[in-house]
């Protein structure tokens, strides 16, 4: 099942809004390319249409706002199945942007000690994520990643009054450290370490520079996780780090996707993305 949302400039008025986009079509369609076969769901400007069961097309009696998606304001699971079950596959998704790994960051907190196979986006319960992963998901591969960033290290998660806690113990240290005096480059690896290895895979996963403020040594262990990670999921990855780059591209399942700035616009090199797929966008 395929979606897809057009925006564009609105019709020109008199409103200090007239340059908010406003959403020309949006359609729900089986296979890859949609026809008039193919089409489920149907909106065009402020008008949707529904394909019954019988295949035939229904009007809904209701009328969109220029900038609302039919995502948000439409949900029957009689008269349009196929739009409940999308709005579910795109809800499953999860996108890490910036891990806060400051002294006052979630992360370095005590989590509630509750069951957790999906980490917060703001790594509030990464104790609770990374316990969850232990004993439900895959412990050796958690083990696999703590060897290979911080060789003689060991990662265990302590229960207490206030929490669930992340203890790291290192050669050489007389005891472990707990979240709140690791660095920020060991945070952030453990944070990525729980998005990429939840017991709970998502469909997409999208990780936005996650070599911030890592050490150049974790790099390598870092594009191992993403290529364990995206044997279960679909793993996009926005880095600036070449070296990162060009590890994740040793991966025979990598596609590499370069972008270029000409005269202030982000181009894609050498190709139209949305082409080279074979893409074809509904007519407005």
């Amino acid at each position: 099942m395929s979606y897809c949302i057009d925006l564009g400039r609105p019709v020109p008025s008199n409103s200090m809004f007239d340059g908010d986009p406003e959403i020309k079509r949006e359609c729900i369609w089986t296979g890859p390319t949609p026809d008039a076969r193919s089409l489920c769901v149907d909106r065009k400007g402020a008008n949707l249409r529904c394909r019954s069961g019988k295949g035939k097309w229904q009007d809904i009696d209701l009328h969109l706002s220029r900038g609302t998606s039919l995502m948000t304001e439409y949900a029957n699971p009689f008269a349009a199945p196929e739009i409940i079950v999308m709005k579910e596959q795109l809800r499953g998704w999860r996108f890490y942007d910036t891990f806060r790994c400051d002294s006052h960051a979630p992360a370095r907190l005590p989590s509630p000690q509750t069951f957790t196979p999906v980490m917060a986006n703001d790594g509030s319960n990464l104790a609770a994520a990374l316990q969850t992963i232990r004993e439900i998901g895959d412990s050796h591969i958690v083990e696999q990643a703590i060897e290979e960033a911080f060789p003689g290290s060991q990662l265990y998660v302590q229960s207490g009054e206030s929490g669930m806690q992340v203890v790291l113990t290192q050669p050489g240290m007389l005891r472990g450290l707990t979240a709140r005096e690791l660095s920020d480059g060991t945070l952030r690896y453990l944070l990525l370490l729980a998005a990429l290895f939840s017991p709970r895979p998502p469909e997409l996963l999208v990780l936005n520079e996650p070599e911030t403020s890592l050490h150049p040594d974790l790099i390598e262990p870092l594009a191992n996780m993403i290529c364990r990670a995206a044997e279960r999921s679909q793993v996009i990855v926005v880095s600036h780090n070449q070296h990162l780059v060009a590890q994740l591209e040793r991966d025979d399942i990598c596609v590499p996707v370069r972008l270029n700035k000409e005269t202030g616009e982000t181009i894609v090199e050498g190709t139209d993305l949305l082409s080279q797929h074979g893409w074809k966008w509904p007519a407005r």
